[in-house]
């Protein structure tokens, strides 16, 4: 047997005190189906949309190629147009997404086709990001970096998200000094052979659709896989438990500066060494070996 994946709880919609009361509180996430469908996003965008806004605009574009020891933080492996990447999206699968692209400072006009949703949380209004992906392509498993609360609003075809509470960490292979685990588990389809712990691990599904809001409770791990191509956007709240926020500033102040610094000290045998501890650990901690 595998791990446990429970679907995601669905509602139609939601008042701030039932949010604040059945998932802010007891940290657990929500698709909500049905919040946004006064905005004018939800009538107008679409890929067609954003390369017609957007299209002689350079982005910065990520595949799955594992982390090496000479790319800096969230460097991008490649630049296209807006309009040429959305060609692209349409025409055939591909592995590259977009991601954390900040609208606001990019395409100022965009906020006229939304609002920002009073869900009892005062949300970072400067940074609302965007994320693309072409058919099959995914995401990591990770964490975010800040342990935000996060509201993902989902536009166009279909996404599947998995999840999992920080308390699942100890199965997941994560990889020291990073957010993520093992970049070579595919979380859709796991080899337990391999990945032994994944077995003890219990998370939560859910496929999004064009106008559902998906909520992340502080530091919960994702992973993202477009089942067609789309976009999303992302909202987020400052972490609000003492722990995740002493977290979020460990991570932001010196996790990632000591892995950088690492990284050029060391080169790649860092990388390899860490993948390798993210086994041995994981394996020691249950008994594994």
């Amino acid at each position: 047997m595998g791990f446990q994946l429970q679907d995601i709880p669905r509602v139609k919609t939601i008042t701030k005190s039932e949010f604040i009361r059945d998932y802010f509180k007891p940290q657990k996430p929500v698709v909500i189906e049905s919040f946004i469908n006064d905005w004018p996003a939800f009538s107008k965008w679409n890929l067609d949309y954003m390369a017609g806004i957007a299209g002689d605009l350079e982005v910065p574009l990520y595949d799955d190629r594992p982390v090496k020891h000479d790319e800096g933080f969230n460097e991008p492996h490649a630049q296209m147009k807006m309009r040429d990447y959305v060609d692209l999206l349409k025409r055939e699968p591909t592995k590259y997404r977009i991601f954390l692209w900040n609208i606001l400072k990019e395409i100022p006009e965009l906020q006229k086709d939304f609002t920002f949703p009073d869900f009892g949380l005062r949300l970072m209004k400067s940074l609302p990001m965007l994320f693309f992906g072409g058919k099959d392509s995914s995401t990591f498993m990770h964490y975010d970096i800040d342990l935000a609360n996060i509201f993902h609003f989902h536009f166009e075809g279909q996404k599947q998200c998995i999840l999992f509470d920080q308390e699942q960490s100890p199965y997941l292979y994560k990889v020291p000094h990073s957010l993520i685990t093992r970049e070579d588990i595919d979380f859709a389809n796991p080899d337990f052979e391999k990945w032994p712990a994944l077995k003890h691990a219990n998370g939560h599904i859910a496929n999004l659709e064009h106008g559902n809001i998906l909520y992340m409770p502080e530091g919960y791990w994702h992973y993202m896989r477009y089942l067609t191509p789309g976009f999303s956007m992302s909202l987020r709240a400052i972490a609000r438990n003492p722990k995740n926020l002493s977290k979020a500033i460990y991570n932001v102040f010196f996790m990632r500066f000591y892995d950088n610094w690492m990284r050029k000290r060391k080169g790649q045998a860092w990388i390899d060494h860490k993948n390798e501890q993210a086994v041995l650990r994981t394996h020691a901690k249950l008994g594994i070996s």
